[in-house]
């Protein structure tokens, strides 16, 4: 008898490992912001992320943070501190996104928490979600209100600049087994 469930144990611990799979996030990765001002339009990228993905039949758990200190332009030094200002990045150095489930009417939109600049939300991310070589990959866009965060909008030259309050956030992260 003990026998027996010894070996019930080891098939359940074995098929458990079998049916799901965790993945971490590729250095290939890549998530950039895209916004509006009254000049002209302006990307930034986030530089540092970390992330894990689970699998099993389908998508289980996704987790995402993204080094809000690392999110640069590429253009100035100015620009970079007034968007980590608004960020407030020295406070809440990291954005995160929590996956809760897929979506009941798209089964490749992820359902979870983006927490930015402190203040968490609800939300649907739409994604293209593909299996690729020993991983996963998933793409999308999403549009938020920064004021939606509690972000103030970032201003120049004395409020004749003013960036617009609603971003965009492309994504193509690529999750790979270990």
């Amino acid at each position: 008898m003990k026998i027996k469930i010894t070996f019930i144990a080891l098939w359940l611990v074995a098929f458990t490992g079998i049916s799901q799979n965790t993945y971490t996030l590729s250095k290939e990765s890549v998530l950039n912001i895209n916004g509006t001002s009254t000049v002209h339009d302006w990307t930034v990228k986030a530089n540092t992320l970390h992330g894990n993905l689970t699998y099993g039949e389908k998508v289980e758990d996704v987790e995402l943070r993204v080094v809000a200190p690392d999110i640069e332009s590429g253009r100035a030094a100015a620009m970079d501190k007034k968007m980590h200002e608004a960020l407030k990045a020295e406070k809440h150095p990291e954005i995160t996104f929590k996956f809760q489930n897929l979506s009941d009417t798209d089964p490749n939109a992820l359902q979870g928490v983006l927490a930015i600049a402190g203040k968490d939300k609800q939300v649907v991310l739409p994604s293209e979600i593909t299996e690729i070589d020993n991983g996963f990959r998933i793409k999308g866009s999403y549009a938020l209100k920064l004021q939606d965060y509690g972000m103030e909008p970032p201003t120049a030259m004395f409020g004749q600049i003013v960036v617009g309050d609603t971003v965009t956030v492309d994504y193509n992260l690529v999750f790979v087994g270990k």
